[in-house]
């Protein structure tokens, strides 16, 4: 059996689709379990439906704490041994992370520039060197352990639209090789 692992997101999905075209040629051993997304309508959601994922909608609609309890009871009955929070653009309640094991991926050079503006905040700083990062997600915003980061130059002709593009293209190998590594951890219950 292979460990399971779920998705979450809420855009346009192309951290998800990296992660599912790697688990589909093998280079990612595990089962995904499904797609948690909040907003009904993400892109992330066809994509899901194209790749034959399983979708769990949680739209963000009510309370903080229904909503916080509405991904506690979707999560818990899915039981995955990894969650991978791919672009998933909400904070998760510190129960949640405190009962799960959840990866994040974040684009910055973490602990520099957290938070959902980080391409802009790097360029309104001049910096020269940004890049991505996966890390453990614990109850703060984007302060978990980090586990791989991989350094993007920011050139003169950058814009928030281009930088952020060619941050996802080494943000999408990242998460790929990071979950496969950490996934040999969890294999090793299996065998």
């Amino acid at each position: 059996m292979k460990p399971k692992i779920l998705l979450l997101a809420s855009g346009d999905g192309s951290l998800f689709q990296a992660v599912v075209d790697a688990a589909n040629i093998g280079e990612i051993e595990a089962h995904i379990l499904g797609l948690v997304c909040d907003r009904p309508s993400a892109p992330v959601l066809d994509r899901a439906t194209k790749s034959g994922i399983a979708t769990y909608l949680v739209p963000f609609d009510s309370a903080r704490e229904t909503w916080n309890q509405k991904m506690m009871e979707v999560v818990t009955s899915l039981k995955p041994d990894l969650i991978v929070s791919a672009g998933f653009m909400r904070i998760l309640a510190p129960e949640f992370v405190e009962n799960f094991k959840v990866i994040n991926s974040h684009p910055s050079l973490l602990p520099k520039f957290p938070g959902a503006h980080a391409v802009k905040d790097a360029l309104d700083a001049q910096e020269a060197m940004t890049g991505t990062t996966i890390h453990w997600v614990d109850s703060g915003v984007d302060t978990g352990e980090i586990i791989a980061q991989v350094q993007v130059a920011i050139l003169p002709s950058d814009d928030i639209a281009t930088l952020h593009e060619r941050i996802k293209i080494v943000e999408r190998r990242l998460i790929v090789e990071t979950i496969a590594r950490l996934l040999l951890t969890l294999e090793k219950r299996y065998v």
